[in-house]
C-alpha cells in the first residue's frame, strides 16, 4: 500500500501540479500586493477618495449593508485580472505565437460515406474507416 502511494506521489504530474499550486499562490500574493499598493490608491486619486471604500455602508430597517467592502474586493478583482492579462497572458501569448512553430494547414475534404472532414491525402476515413479514393492531385495551399 505504501509503495503504491509512493509511486503515485513520485509521478511527474503530481510533482508538477504541486509546484504549480505553490508558484500560483506566491504569484497571487505578488499581484495582490501590487494592486493594493499601487493601483487601488490610483483609483482613490481618480475618484477623490483615499482608495479605501470599506467604511461605506447604508442601513435599511436597522440592517447595515457594508457595500464598501464589496467595492474594495470588486475593484481589486478587476485590477488583478487586468494586471494578469496585460502583464502575463498577453506577453506569453505573443511569445508563443512568435517562437513556437505553427502547424501547417491541412487541406480537408468530406468523406463520401459519413461526410466527416478528412485530409485530402487520406485513403481511409478516421471516423467511419471507409476506404476513400485519393485525389488525383493535391491542391497546393
Amino acid at each position: 500500500m505504501l509503495k503504491g502511494f509512493r509511486d503515485f506521489m513520485m509521478r511527474g504530474n503530481v510533482i508538477d501540479m504541486a509546484v504549480g499550486v505553490v508558484i500560483g499562490a506566491a504569484f497571487t500574493a505578488v499581484v495582490t500586493g501590487f494592486v493594493s499598493a499601487f493601483l487601488t490608491p490610483l483609483v482613490g486619486v481618480v475618484v477623490g477618495a483615499a482608495g479605501d471604500f470599506s467604511s461605506y455602508k447604508f442601513s435599511v430597517a436597522g440592517v447595515t449593508f457594508p457595500y464598501g467592502q464589496f467595492l474594495n474586493v470588486l475593484i481589486a478583482f478587476f485590477m488583478t485580472a487586468a494586471v494578469l492579462y496585460f502583464c502575463v497572458v498577453l506577453p506569453i501569448t505573443k511569445a508563443t505565437a512568435r517562437y513556437l512553430p505553427k502547424k501547417p494547414k491541412v487541406a480537408k475534404r468530406p468523406c463520401p460515406e459519413c461526410l466527416t472532414e478528412i485530409p485530402e491525402a487520406a485513403r481511409r476515413c478516421s471516423a467511419c474507416t471507409a476506404h476513400v479514393e485519393p485525389l488525383a492531385y493535391a491542391p497546393q495551399r
